[in-house]
């Protein structure tokens, strides 16, 4: 399922802004993408990677 960015931030729970600015700020932060020409979308799959990843254990 491919998910544009507005979909995917309320997917996140962010902003559409905070997910344009991770994937054209160098280093490029957050979850993976695919650019289908010029348009940009979100694997589900990438996305629960991404939270996944960003687990902190507690010490």
């Amino acid at each position: 399922m491919l998910l544009n960015t507005r979909d995917a931030a309320d997917y996140l729970g962010l902003s559409s802004s905070t997910l344009e600015h991770w994937r054209t700020t160098e280093p490029m932060r957050g979850p993976a993408f695919v650019r289908l020409g010029h348009q940009v979308r979100y694997r589900q799959s990438d996305l629960d990677e991404y939270v996944n990843s960003s687990v902190v254990e507690a010490a």
